[in-house]
C-alpha cells in the first residue's frame, strides 16, 4: 500500500509539472470549468426567482447541494477520468498491453495514467459554493461537520469512481463503454437538486441503482439539520460496495482481455 501511495504521488506530481510547462493553457483550462460551472449556478438563480422553494428547499440550501456535487464530481475527474477511456484509448489500440506489461497493478496504472488538471475549476467552483451557502445559511462550522464535509466529499468522488468502474469494464466485452458510461454518469443532474422533489420511483433510483444521492442530497440534508438518519453515513458502505463491485468486474474482463496482437 505505502508503495502505491508513493508512486500515486509521483505519478500526481510529475502530471502537475507537465501542466505547468503551459501556465496559460493550465490556468484558462481551470477558470473556463469554473465559469461553466457558474453558468449553471446562473440557471437555478434564474429559476428560482420566479418560486420560493423547491419543496422546501431554498436558494442557497440548492447551491449547498450544488456545490457538494461539484467538489466530489471534480475531485474524482482530477485523478480517475481515464477510466472512461479504457475502450477506445487502450483496448482498441492494444495500448492496454503496456499497462500489463509494468510491474504494477493495471487498473492503478490505467488511473495514474492521466490528470484531469480543468476540473480543479470544478473543485474550486464547489468550494465557492459551499462557502457562499453555509455563510447565508448560517452554518456553524463544528471541528465535527468538517470532518463530515471532508468524508463526504471524499465519499462522493468515490461514488462516482465506482460507477466509472463498472460501466468502464464493459469495455472488455464490448469494446467501447464510453456511451455507457455517459448515460450512467449523467444522472448526476438530477442530484443536483434535492431528490424528494422527483416521484418515488426515480428517488429509489438515485439512492439504489445509481446511488448518486449519497453525493450531495443526503450529506446536505445532515449539514442543514434536516431528519437524514442513517442515510447520511450510508454513503462510505456504497462507495466501498461500489468500489468492490467494480474491482471484482475488472478481474472478470481481465481474464477474457486479448491483446490486438498488432
Amino acid at each position: 500500500m505505502w508503495r502505491y501511495l508513493k508512486l500515486f504521488y509521483w505519478f500526481t506530481l510529475l502530471h502537475l509539472k507537465t501542466s505547468l510547462e503551459y501556465r496559460a493553457d493550465f490556468f484558462l483550462g481551470v477558470f473556463s470549468l469554473f465559469c461553466i460551472e457558474g453558468s449553471a449556478v446562473t440557471v437555478v438563480w434564474v429559476i428560482m426567482r420566479q418560486i420560493s422553494n423547491l419543496n422546501g428547499w431554498n436558494f442557497n440550501e440548492v447551491l449547498l447541494i450544488q456545490g457538494l456535487v461539484f467538489m466530489a464530481f471534480a475531485l474524482s475527474a482530477i485523478f480517475t477520468n481515464n477510466l472512461w477511456s479504457i475502450g477506445n484509448g487502450y483496448i482498441r489500440t492494444g495500448g492496454f498491453d503496456r499497462l500489463l506489461l509494468r510491474p504494477i497493478d493495471p487498473l492503478f496504472h490505467l488511473v495514474v495514467d492521466r490528470f484531469e488538471k480543468n476540473n480543479i475549476g470544478n473543485l474550486l467552483a464547489g468550494a465557492v459554493l459551499v462557502g457562499i451557502s453555509s455563510s447565508a445559511l448560517g452554518i456553524a462550522w463544528t471541528p465535527f461537520k468538517l470532518f463530515y464535509l471532508g468524508l463526504s466529499v471524499l465519499t462522493g468522488a468515490t461514488i462516482f469512481t465506482g460507477t466509472y468502474l463498472i460501466t468502464a469494464v464493459t469495455a472488455f466485452w464490448i469494446i467501447n463503454s464510453h456511451p455507457l458510461t455517459f448515460v450512467v454518469f449523467k444522472n448526476v443532474e438530477f442530484v443536483k437538486y434535492p431528490i424528494d422533489i422527483y416521484p418515488s420511483v426515480i428517488r429509489s433510483m438515485l439512492t439504489w441503482v445509481i446511488p448518486y444521492a449519497f453525493v450531495s442530497f443526503y450529506p446536505a440534508s445532515y449539514i442543514l439539520g434536516r431528519d437524514s438518519g442513517l442515510m447520511a453515513w450510508m454513503g462510505v458502505v456504497v462507495a466501498a460496495v461500489l468500489l468492490f463491485i467494480g474491482r471484482r468486474l475488472w478481474f472478470i474482463g481481465l481474464r477474457r482481455y486479448a491483446s490486438t496482437g498488432s
